[in-house]
């Protein structure tokens, strides 16, 4: 016993086939640009001078250590500072008023 199997000729699956406008035909044929290749700037050398003088590290060093010890107090209220991001500010704060090489507070 042989089976056969039909299959529909070329025209007949040509119809079946899902159908594309031309728009989208032609947008899928068209191609990304090419980049054109943009030639690097020479990086820019930095000045090898120093944002904060080594006396202010120690300015902040010194109200770390006080932080630790739990000597530390805040400016107003007197409460005992406990982060080390505040320890730093104000270490960084005295080494301004006594004059010493720091960047200029953001936030002032």
């Amino acid at each position: 016993m042989t089976t056969t199997t039909k299959v529909a000729p070329e025209s007949a699956r040509k119809a079946t086939a899902k159908k594309t406008s031309p728009a989208i035909r032609k947008a899928a044929a068209k191609k990304a640009p090419a980049r054109k290749a943009v030639a690097k700037k020479p990086a820019v050398k930095k000045s090898a001078t120093r944002k904060y003088a080594p006396a202010a590290g120690k300015s902040v060093e010194r109200e770390m250590k006080a932080m630790k010890q739990g000597q530390l107090k805040s400016g107003r209220s007197g409460k005992t500072v406990t982060n080390p991001k505040q320890a730093i500010a104000i270490g960084l704060s005295e080494a301004r008023r006594a004059g010493k090489k720091v960047p200029p507070n953001p936030n002032e």
